[in-house]
């Protein structure tokens, strides 16, 4: 064998096997660290799980959501995929000169295919560079380590083609229609002597071997981790309906420490593994915070950065504990915090290391990494987790954060304080008095609303218990919704019955701010009186109470079939016991609930509502369905004051208002008022009327009957 191919040999094993070497080393480092989390049960639903795998991964169902970042996206991977086949034949190429990998009569086919494949590679990382640093995409960050990748994918494609232009010149072939940008390569080079292309080709092949193992020891160590561990992710992710929180377990070992009671997550490592990989499958687009309406509206927050900041805290800590160096090759790290940790956990000699150990373990993880403000900030829209391309849950952790805060350490904001204190004494935020729940039914004595009491007194049943929640019995905009509500159920003929003054708050509210030893009392004793009453049906007016009710309630035993008003009124019109026969001359807007729509896909049924009153005119606002703003009330904001920013209800009004509708509706008390404050803020309010779908469908069937009776 050539001397000079030998050495060739020799190097590129050494330089391969080192790469490879701390490739492993990486991603045996980052799985070292997700294991300090709890364990999580995994279902076993394989098939379930590779079709998300099909859809999610190789689909690219939500990256295509942003189509021209989506259509970047779909080049690269599946171009960065096939290209590795020329890759292969590239290095083949420098190993065995004058040969190639042994295709046959494909082998042209094979370098035609692989020539596009690179251009469009190209292609993609000139129009990826113009989105990051021309266009300024604001989600996008602009930082040396964001463009690396890019250099590093661009340099790979172009040395595979002047290496290929160079090994026509140096071999003597003649170019080829099968390889016409590296014949078009060496054609323009034709000039130089094979010595000095065999040369430029090696240099080439060099350069393409050195980046493509940079590249692979780079990716596990930065955000382009999610290549190896969003796919993971996807595989893994939840089965249970969207955005669904799991119960604490409040039962204490009498022998522990008080001092070792916590609940909640105040240390990182008390998140589960599911949540870990979470934080290394993040790709830092920004499409989580660019569609929050926290961040939107000017709060700390920033779904992105709260997952980044946990990130790099795991990856501190997990130095720290496991005594593995984050960052290789560790020579050229030697300096960073994390290698410096990793060190001192190994040595663990010295009263420096040992306080450094103590610092980094007693650091918390609410205070120090993440901020109460931004935990606070969360309306729990789940519009980031809908928008993130590799299925990370972001509101699960912010909760059990909050659960933290509020069990563990007590704190709470004021005003999500005072509301927590009225619904355990009175069972509703203001504190009104539990004896009025069931006075809401004295607005229109026309209205046959029974409580289960009375039904029963009178010997009668009912398939719906129609739970009012306590904004419809309580709050005075509200009632009304409720009141039309009934007034449809009469006339559509269903029987049904509330609660009245039995009825508890749902317990939402107490759960998403973190509270769930309140949420766990209310579900226990709505329970009792689903049981005491044979409940099998269940409807309401309050997506909140609808999906927590829905998917929630059943791990406390709750078997009923739960609905939401406008599912049910779309049906009865179906059905034909509803007739709309009144014209309302309105153009609508309608805005979706987060609990409606996010976390329970329903979308259309509201819609087909609006569609079959005579009159109405349905506009869309921009954002719509599944990427609908937050009105800004969920997840307890809707009774604490939003502190910093614009109020995100004013945002979200002035999208409706884009559209120039004469009414904004919603089939969420909560959305309703929160967007009547809006109007009222924007100074349109005689203009431009809320009403729920209800009360629409209402004005439509009894206000024309009254016309045509007088």
């Amino acid at each position: 064998m050539n001397p000079l191919l030998l050495a060739n040999w020799i190097l590129f094993l050494g330089v391969t096997i080192y790469g490879l070497y701390l490739f492993v080393s990486v991603v045996r480092t980052r799985i070292a660290y997700i294991k300090m989390g709890k364990k999580f049960e995994f279902d076993g639903k394989i098939k379930r799980r590779m079709q998300k795998i099909g859809i999610y991964v190789f689909g690219q169902k939500k990256l295509l959501k942003d189509k021209k970042s989506g259509a970047i996206h779909v080049m690269m991977f599946y171009g960065f995929i096939l290209v590795q086949f020329g890759a292969i034949d590239f290095i083949w190429k420098g190993l065995a000169p004058d040969s190639h990998l042994p295709l046959g009569p494909f082998y042209p086919g094979f370098t035609f295919f692989q020539e596009i494949v690179t251009l469009t590679i190209i292609v993609a990382v000139i129009w990826a560079f113009y989105r990051r640093y021309i266009e300024n995409l604001v989600r996008l960050k602009r930082s040396f380590k964001a463009g690396l990748v890019l250099i590093f994918i661009g340099t790979l494609m172009v040395t595979v083609l002047v290496g290929n232009g160079m090994g026509i010149i140096w071999h003597g072939h003649e170019g080829a229609w099968t390889e016409p940008v590296a014949t078009l390569i060496a054609s323009a080079f034709a000039w130089l002597p094979p010595a000095a292309a065999a040369t430029v080709f090696f240099i080439m092949w060099w350069i393409h071997l050195l980046i493509l193992l940079t590249f692979l020891v780079y990716v596990p160590q930065s955000k382009h981790a999610h290549l190896l561990a969003a796919p993971v992710n996807v595989f893994l992710s939840r089965e249970d309906p969207p955005g669904k929180l799991k119960p604490i377990n409040f039962d204490i070992d009498e022998e522990a420490d008080e001092e070792d009671v916590s609940f909640g997550v105040g240390k990182i490592e008390e998140l589960n593994q599911l949540q870990m990989i979470d934080l290394y499958a993040c790709v830092e687009c920004g499409r989580c915070t660019n569609v929050c309406p926290a961040s939107g509206s000017g709060k700390m927050l920033s779904p992105m950065d709260l997952l980044i900041k946990m990130r790099d805290h795991l990856t501190e800590k997990g130095a720290a504990v496991t005594g593995q160096s984050p960052w290789v090759p560790a020579y050229a790290f030697s300096g960073t915090e994390g290698n410096t940790l990793a060190q001192m956990a190994r040595s663990k000699g010295t009263d420096e290391a040992a306080a450094t150990m103590e610092a980094v373990n007693n650091k918390n993880l609410i205070g120090d990494v993440i901020t109460e403000e931004e935990l606070w900030a969360c309306t729990t829209c789940r519009n980031c987790e809908d928008a993130c391309p590799v299925m990370n849950e972001h509101v699960d952790k912010i909760i059990d954060l909050r659960r933290y805060l509020v069990l563990t350490e007590g704190k709470m904001d004021p005003d999500g304080q005072r509301a927590m204190m009225n619904i355990e004494r009175q069972g509703n935020p203001w504190g009104l008095s539990k004896k009025e729940r069931e006075d809401w039914r004295s607005l229109d004595e026309e209205a046959h609303i029974p409580t289960v009491k009375e039904l029963k007194k009178s010997g009668e049943e009912f398939e719906y218990l129609f739970w009012v929640s306590s904004m419809g019995s309580y709050d005075n905009r509200s009632q009304k919704i409720a009141v039309a509500f009934a007034k449809l159920m009469n006339k559509a003929g269903i029987k049904f019955a509330i609660l009245g003054n039995k009825e508890q708050n749902s317990g939402d509210t107490a759960r998403r701010m973190g509270n769930e030893f309140l949420f766990q009392e209310l579900a226990e004793k709505n329970m009792k009186e689903f049981e005491k009453n044979d409940v099998k049906k269940i409807i309401t007016i309050d997506p909140h109470a609808y999906n927590i009710f829905k998917n929630e309630y059943p791990d406390f035993g709750l078997e009923a079939e739960v609905y939401h008003h406008t599912e049910m009124l779309s049906e009865w019109l179906k059905e034909g016991r509803l007739k709309p026969e009144g014209v309302v001359n309105e153009k609508i807007t309608y805005h979706d609930s987060c609990y409606l729509g996010r976390y329970n896909e329903v979308y259309q049924p509201p819609r087909e509502v609006l569609e079959m009153i005579p009159g109405v005119e349905v506009v869309e606002m921009k954002r719509n369905r599944s990427n609908g703003m937050c009105c800004g009330a969920g997840g307890g904001m809707m009774w604490m004051e939003e502190k910093s920013g614009n109020r995100v209800n004013v945002a979200r009004t002035e999208q409706a208002l884009e559209v120039e509708p004469t009414m904004i509706s919603s089939g969420c008390p909560f959305c309703l008022t929160m967007l009547s404050d809006g109007t009222k803020a924007k100074e349109v309010e005689e203009e431009v009327s809320t009403m729920d779908i209800a009360e629409i469908l209402a004005k439509s069937i009894f206000e024309s009957k009254e016309e045509k009776t007088a």
